[in-house]
């Protein structure tokens, strides 16, 4: 009986440590710009990236957002989630011989941050929210603007799910998800 007792509060106190390391994630150095050459002109005043993370960083951002943003079967229904003039016809669904339109978030910006250990830098692009703002493709992490930098969770820099390839959202299943990152749990950044 006793060993019984003993077993159960251990498997109890195992699973009280594991969901608090859940809600404590991990926070690093981030940093959100519009372009590279703002990204650039800032990396002297930080320190944490250096030139040449601005490069490779903006350029790993425009091929997560090739594969990542979320794809919209009509340009209307893509500039309701993402504000007008925000939306692009999919290069990738044009090259491809597919037929018909898809319709994208432009690239408004990329979010760079530093990798924990002191690793190479991270990369996540930034599309436009309708009604201002920005958010990763999945619509996970929201920013007020750009030319930013603080804190983020590393959770932030995720990559996620690929939609090239996939059929584009209908107005029914943006309805469904709530708009543009409904079913995401939103992180609000800026400072």
């Amino acid at each position: 009986m006793k060993r019984s007792r003993a077993v159960s509060l251990g498997i109890l106190g195992a699973a009280a440590f594991g969901l608090a390391a859940c809600q404590q994630e991990e926070q690093t150095d981030a940093a959100a710009f519009p372009d590279v050459e703002s990204c650039m002109a800032a990396a002297a005043q930080n320190g944490w990236f250096t030139r040449e993370d601005c490069t490779t960083t903006f350029a790993e951002a425009q091929a997560v957002h090739s594969e990542t943003a979320p794809r919209y079967e009509s340009q209307e229904l893509c500039e309701q989630e993402h504000g007008a003039g925000a939306c692009g016809g999919d290069p990738a669904a044009a090259t491809g011989g597919g037929g018909g339109s898809i319709f994208m978030p432009l690239l408004a910006g990329y979010l760079i941050g530093q990798a924990l250990g002191g690793g190479r830098a991270m990369a996540q692009p930034v599309v436009p929210k309708a009604g201002g703002g920005f958010a990763t493709p999945n619509g996970g992490t929201q920013l007020s603007r750009l030319n930013s930098t603080g804190k983020m969770g590393t959770t932030a820099f995720a990559k996620g799910p690929t939609t090239a390839g996939q059929p584009p959202m209908s107005r029914a299943a943006v309805a469904s998800r709530g708009g543009f990152g409904g079913s995401a749990a939103a992180r609000s950044v800026g400072s």
